[in-house]
């Protein structure tokens, strides 16, 4: 099938995807290079684990053998098994709202913490909580120079215990131009030593949030109006410097914008885009795509560590391949 959209990628390189594609049970794989093979095995096959939701996000599976999973649309945190078997953990788990359903209003990124808690994003609460084994949940971050935050959206550990995540407007009725929006700008922050710091502030709406293996490069995906990743440098204290753009996504038919995305134990990236999951090398190279039946919005390794879970706008899938995930700081 060919297909009509390109990206330019690093230095100035436009892959466009022209290249056929396998079909394997729901969904297909587009196989760009060799190294693709080397991640995803032919013989691999996108599997529906659970569906019936109604836009899903952020899975990050837990020491239960459990997929934690957003639902951002709906305002609900489930968890599901490898096997199907769905349960609501939290209702109103982005916070109590009046705004009309459809609005983005639940929680969003997660991300292990300490003694087996969760950092959770809250978009109505304009927050991140700790939610505990028992989930109950605690402020863990709520606001930036006496500001209340956006609507925090993805996040990662560094190594040394540093949290770095995304705030753009999408939690907000009216987005930027709501009235109860209090910092300018759409921020990526730090916070490690009990210091909170805007490291970026410079993309419009700032989103996906990934780091390499060595905690050296920072992956940051922007998702309107133009289209793009970028990647910045991390020096031993955690600042940040040198930011370039990793690719743009050119006009395209297909569905879907950089949101979610993760590295794999190689330094892989793969990032949620139009047609699903594009995998990336760590030197930036378009090496395929998982392409969803459903727009992917997130996706996180789980069971063995090589199986890859996608949440596509209302199911949660599955690829097994071949490579492991970056192991998490806080398993």
């Amino acid at each position: 099938m060919r297909s009509s959209w390109s990206l330019l990628g690093v230095g100035a390189m436009v892959l466009t995807l022209n290249h056929a594609q396998s079909q394997t049970g729901q969904g297909s794989f587009e196989r760009l290079d060799a190294a693709f093979d080397s991640l995803v095995p032919k013989d691999a096959s996108i599997e529906k684990v659970a569906t019936g939701f109604d836009f899903v996000e952020a899975p990050l599976w837990r020491s239960d053998r459990h997929i934690w999973f957003s639902d951002v649309v709906g305002n609900v945190l489930r968890s599901v098994t490898p096997d199907g078997k769905v349960e609501v953990l939290m209702r109103d788990a982005g916070g109590k709202t009046n705004v009309p359903h459809g609005g983005y209003v639940g929680p969003n990124g997660m991300v292990g913490d300490k003694d087996g808690t969760v950092l959770m994003c809250q978009h109505t609460n304009r927050r991140i909580v700790r939610v505990s084994k028992d989930l109950r949940t605690t402020v863990y971050l709520d606001k930036f120079e006496g500001k209340r935050f956006n609507s925090p959206n993805d996040l990662v550990f560094r190594s040394d215990g540093t949290l770095y995540f995304t705030d753009p407007p999408f939690g907000l009725p009216k987005a930027d131009a709501d009235p109860a929006k209090e910092i300018k700008f759409n921020g990526v922050y730090r916070y490690g030593n009990g210091k909170l710091e805007a490291v970026i502030k410079d993309l419009p709406s700032p989103n996906g949030i990934a780091l390499s293996p060595d905690g050296k490069i920072l992956y940051v995906s922007n998702t309107q109006k133009e289209m793009f990743w970028m990647r910045y440098d991390v020096a031993q204290d955690g600042s940040i410097s040198g930011g370039r753009k990793f690719a743009e996504v050119r006009p395209s038919k297909d569905s879907g914008v950089p949101d979610g995305m993760k590295v794999d134990s190689k330094g892989n990236i793969y990032a949620t885009g139009p047609g699903g999951i594009l995998v990336f090398s760590p030197s930036g190279k378009h090496l395929g795509t998982i392409r969803t039946p459903e727009v992917a919005a997130n996706c996180g390794w789980g069971e063995d560590g090589k199986a890859l879970y996608i949440t596509a706008t209302s199911s949660v899938y599955r690829v097994r391949l071949a490579v492991s995930g970056e192991k998490p700081v806080y398993p």
